[in-house]
């Protein structure tokens, strides 16, 4: 609370935000390991395209995931890395061996779905708490995701 107070955050929002900011977390790190699952196993002949974006989505991933924890940490409070508890949390669900370049790609749409909605959340709160750093994260992941949503539709079809 104190060191949301010295960043001129709303001390009584600040645990909200931080919650709110560990689901995002967990979102993150199981969409992640999906990624990196769909990345390794990824068969047929869209291989070498979807293998090296796959590769490129995951890598912008893992940067996601250390700029939420780091806000967590900014806001006073500590980010979770539990995995236990990334499923628990998390409304991403953990996908099962997928081989199909088109089945992986409707699942990186669906999670990237989830992903905006609950920042749009976080963006709502964060403009509450007058708290300009998660605001900004959560502008520019927001933007960031709506244009590969729309890239992996046009992939689609």
């Amino acid at each position: 609370m104190e060191q949301a107070k010295l960043i001129g955050v709303k001390p009584e929002l600040a645990e909200q935000l931080a919650e709110k900011l560990n689901i995002l977390l967990a979102d993150y790190g199981i969409f992640y390991q999906n990624v990196r699952g769909f990345h390794w196993n990824i068969k047929g002949r869209k291989f070498f395209e979807l293998h090296l974006k796959f590769e490129e989505l995951y890598n912008d991933l893992l940067v996601k995931i250390d700029e939420v924890a780091e806000r967590i940490l900014t806001l006073g409070y500590s980010p979770e890395h539990r995995y236990s508890l990334y499923q628990e949390k998390s409304g991403i669900t953990e996908s099962p061996k997928i081989t199909d370049g088109d089945e992986a790609v409707r699942n990186i749409q669906q999670s990237l779905s989830a992903l905006i909605s609950q920042q749009r959340e976080l963006l709502e709160l964060s403009g509450e708490a007058e708290d300009e750093g998660t605001n900004a994260l959560m502008s520019d992941y927001i933007r960031e995701q709506e244009k590969l949503v729309w890239m992996y539709t046009a992939y689609l079809g």
